[in-house]
C-alpha cells in the first residue's frame, strides 16, 4: 500500500468504484427498455406495389365506412332494431368500423407520407384495440349464431330466451370477454423489453412480430399467447360450425319457402364466419414463431373481411335491401317535398 493511503481510505474507493458501475449498469437497463418507435416493414419496398396498396386499401376503408353506417343508420331508423339479430347486426357493423380504424387510417397514411415508423405508445395500443375489438366481434358473432339457433330449432320459446335484457346482457357479455382476452395480453407485452432490433416485419404492431424483436426469452410467453387467442378462436369456431349443422338438420323439416328464407338469412353470417375465423386460426393456432406470409394472411381478418360484411349482409339479405331501400328511398322523398 503506499504511504499516505489508510485502509480505510481504500474500502471508501472500492464502494465508490462499485457504486459508479451500478450506476453505469443501472443507466444501461434503462437505455435497453425506453424504445421509443419501431420500424414496420410493411407489405413491401417496391414503389408501385406501394402505390397500388394504397389505393385498395383506400377503396376498402372507404367500402367499410359507407357500407357499415349504411347498416347502422338503417337498423336504427326502422323496426328491425327490436329484432336481435339486426340488433346484434347494428353493434357488429359499429365494431367493424372501430376495428379496421385501428390499423387502415395510420396504413393509409403512412402510405401517402412515405413513413414507416411508429411509436412505442401507438403500437402497443395497436395490440390491444386489435385484439379488445377483435373478441368483442367474435362474441357478436355467437350471439348471432344462437339466435339464429334458437329462431330455427326452438321457436316457441324465441321471444322468452332472446328478450331484450338477454340480447344486452350478450353485448355486455362480448365487451366483458374482449376485456378478459385483451389485458393479460397487453399486460404481459407491454412488460416485454426491447433493446435494440426495433424492425417489425409486418405493416401493424401484431403479437408475434412483437415477439421475435424482444430482447428476452418469449417462447413461454408465445405459448401462452397462442393458447389465450388461438384455443377461444378454434373452440367458439367448432360451437358455431356445431350449432349450423344442428340448424341444417332442424331446416329439413321447415317447408321450401321457410327454408329458403332461413338460409338466406344463415347463409349471411356463415359467410362471414368462415372468412372471419379462417385466417385467424391460421394465424394464432400455431407454435409462436412468424413467416414472411403472415401479413398477407392478416389483410383477411384487418381489412378484406371487415369490406365484405357490409357487402355480405347487405347483397344477401332481403330484408336487409327492403329495409335500406324504404329507409333512404323516404328520406330522399321527404326532402325533396320539403326543398
Amino acid at each position: 500500500m503506499p504511504s499516505g493511503i489508510t485502509p480505510q481510505y481504500q474500502r471508501k474507493r472500492r464502494r465508490r468504484r462499485t457504486w459508479a458501475l451500478d450506476s453505469l449498469g443501472t443507466l444501461s437497463v434503462h437505455q435497453i427498455w425506453k424504445v421509443s418507435e419501431f420500424i414496420l416493414m410493411g407489405l413491401s419496398s417496391d414503389h408501385n406495389i406501394k402505390i397500388f396498396c394504397l389505393v385498395v386499401f383506400l377503396f376498402c376503408y372507404l367500402v367499410v365506412l359507407v357500407g357499415n353506417l349504411l347498416i347502422f343508420i338503417s337498423i336504427g331508423c326502422s323496426s328491425l332494431f327490436h329484432q336481435p339479430m339486426y340488433y346484434f347486426l347494428s353493434h357488429l357493423s359499429s365494431m367493424d368500423i372501430c376495428y379496421m380504424s385501428c390499423v387502415t387510417p395510420k396504413l393509409i397514411g403512412d402510405q401517402l407520407v412515405g413513413r414507416n415508423t411508429i411509436s412505442y405508445g401507438c403500437c402497443m395500443w395497436q395490440v390491444f384495440a386489435m385484439h379488445f375489438l377483435g373478441l368483442i366481434e367474435i362474441f357478436i358473432l355467437t350471439a348471432m349464431a344462437l339466435d339464429h339457433y334458437v329462431a330455427i330449432c326452438k321457436p316457441l320459446h324465441y321471444m322468452i330466451i332472446m328478450r331484450r335484457t338477454k340480447c344486452n346482457f350478450f353485448i355486455l357479455a362480448a365487451w366483458a370477454g374482449g376485456a378478459a382476452h385483451s389485458f393479460p395480453q397487453f399486460s404481459v407485452i407491454i412488460r416485454l423489453p426491447f433493446c435494440g432490433p426495433n424492425k417489425i416485419d409486418h405493416y401493424y404492431c401484431d403479437i408475434f412480430p412483437l415477439l421475435q424483436v424482444a430482447c428476452t426469452d418469449t417462447y413461454i410467453t408465445g405459448v401462452l399467447m397462442v393458447a389465450n387467442s388461438g384455443l377461444i378462436a378454434l373452440v367458439v369456431f367448432v360451437l358455431l360450425f356445431g350449432s349450423y349443422i344442428i340448424i341444417l338438420f332442424t331446416l329439413r323439416n321447415h317447408s321450401a319457402e321457410g327454408r329458403c328464407k332461413a338460409l338466406s338469412t344463415c347463409g349471411s353470417h356463415i359467410t362471414v364466419v368462415i372468412l372471419f375465423f379462417g385466417p385467424s386460426i391460421f394465424a394464432y393456432l400455431r407454435p409462436p414463431t412468424t413467416f414472411p406470409e403472415d401479413k398477407f394472411f392478416a389483410l383477411f381478418y384487418t381489412i378484406i373481411i371487415p369490406m365484405f360484411n357490409p357487402l355480405i349482409y347487405i347483397l344477401r339479405n332481403t330484408e336487409m335491401k327492403k329495409v335500406i331501400r324504404k329507409v333512404w328511398c323516404q328520406k330522399a322523398f321527404l326532402e325533396e317535398k320539403y326543398n
